[in-house]
């Protein structure tokens, strides 16, 4: 046992911010709890024998990942049930939901996470380009039903929720994953992954009927921001049906723009309020939140934002952390988790060994541990993937990169 700051006893992992709050053991009666703390979001699992993350008031768990393999979310295969058992079979402890781009457009991300857009009108589609026609005459009345929806699942409805999903022709792989573990389960899995576009790179590739970029216009942005926090919420609450705690990623490449004289009218209030919305609502859901971006970033704009994961390719872009590594530090210390992207996307993954990457890894270990950080710590809150999605590859070397990101993990999780 060790003393949290607020002087009370801590059990295995803990870590506690202040003000500090209670935290629920398995076993408590979620009712009993609700009621002696006044909170209807309290959520718990049983996952393993020690105390559960449940964000309540600043307490954080150290989330029990100590080096489990996942991915990031796109594979080459164009049948959903090979890809889903392609993945259960290479991610057994961390399973994600694959999106399969070679299928067509309709697997995009218009098509996936903002079809309720689609629906309601406020996106059109021209020459297979979304736009937002705000000079339509009854943009203002479909404004109007957009926000009556996101009002009523925001607080609750699961029918105005379930407007916020995907089809199932723009998500075959997502529908292939729940149907297969549904039916068959999966009791390998401590984690099941989801993932969706982030408002900054959605916003860069929507414009309005001016052709002007709509994450630039504030209403444009405040509507993609609010659809993506009620689809993140619909997927983390479908995964959490199938039986254990749920790990959603918002991808976001375009956060490499942040601080070129390019982009200088893009702030930090705006990308962290704009995330931070959507880890809001995943959060609410009772998932684990992580962003994902496979560019050199300045990454203590997500240390200061309230995730759980920072995921990154450390393969090409691993010494950018050191410009920042107080803020790491501080982020492990809340108990959040790193997802090193130590595997190539690339034909680099013929070229490399698992031994070969796991030195690579270590020696960016070792520099943030002459940084001020602790080797055990760096090991245990650590999730090892590929340095981004495969969507674009072949099979052949698909499957390469999956067995070099086991491979690692299995010998980071012996050296436990």
């Amino acid at each position: 046992m060790r003393m949290l700051a607020s002087g009370r006893r801590c059990h295995g992992l803990l870590r506690c911010s202040v003000p500090a709050s209670p935290t629920v053991r398995f076993g408590q009666n979620q009712a009993a709890l609700q009621r002696r703390h006044g909170r209807r979001e309290i959520y718990y699992r049983a996952l393993t024998d020690i105390v559960y993350d449940v964000n309540l008031l600043g307490v954080t768990m150290v989330l029990p990942i100590n080096g489990l393999a996942t991915g990031i979310g796109s594979l080459p295969f164009l049948d959903e049930y090979e890809a889903v058992n392609f993945v259960l079979k290479s991610l057994p402890k961390i399973p994600h939901w694959p999106q399969l781009p070679g299928k067509g457009e309709q697997e995009g991300f218009v098509f996936q996470y903002l079809y309720p857009l689609v629906k309601s009108e406020l996106l059109s589609i021209k020459d297979g380009q979304a736009y937002f026609d705000t000079a339509h005459p009854d943009w203002i009345d479909r404004l109007t039903c957009f926000y009556s929806l996101y009002l009523e699942a925001e607080s609750g409805n699961p029918e105005a929720l379930e407007q916020f999903s995907f089809p199932r022709s723009a998500a075959a792989g997502f529908y292939a994953f729940e149907e297969l573990i549904g039916k068959e389960g999966h009791t390998e899995a401590v984690y099941f992954k989801g993932q969706l576009t982030g408002p900054l790179t959605v916003g860069f590739q929507i414009k309005d009927e001016k052709g002007r970029q709509a994450y630039y216009d504030e209403q444009l942005r405040d509507i993609l921001v609010k659809s993506l926090a009620m689809h993140a919420r619909w997927q983390a609450n479908k995964l959490a049906a199938l039986g254990q705690p749920v790990i959603v990623f918002i991808d976001e490449p375009a956060i490499s723009v942040y601080g070129q004289v390019s982009y200088i009218t893009i702030s930090t209030e705006m990308i962290q309020n704009d995330i931070s919305a959507i880890v809001k609502s995943i959060h609410e859901s009772g998932a684990h939140a992580g962003v994902h971006s496979c560019d050199e970033v300045d990454w203590s704009l997500l240390f200061g934002v309230d995730l759980d994961i920072v995921s990154l390719d450390v393969y090409n872009y691993g010494d950018s952390l050191l410009h920042c590594a107080q803020e790491m530090k501080s982020f492990l210390d809340r108990g959040c988790v790193m997802a090193w992207g130590i595997v190539p996307t690339n034909e680099d993954a013929f070229k490399v060994t698992d031994d070969s990457l796991l030195l690579l890894l270590k020696k960016l270990w070792q520099e943030l541990v002459n940084r001020g950080m602790d080797m055990e710590v760096l090991k245990k809150q650590s999730m090892i993937t590929p340095a981004c999605g495969t969507g674009l590859l072949s099979k052949e070397l698909t499957e390469r990169i999956y067995q070099l990101n086991s491979q690692i993990s299995d010998k980071i999780r012996v050296e436990l």
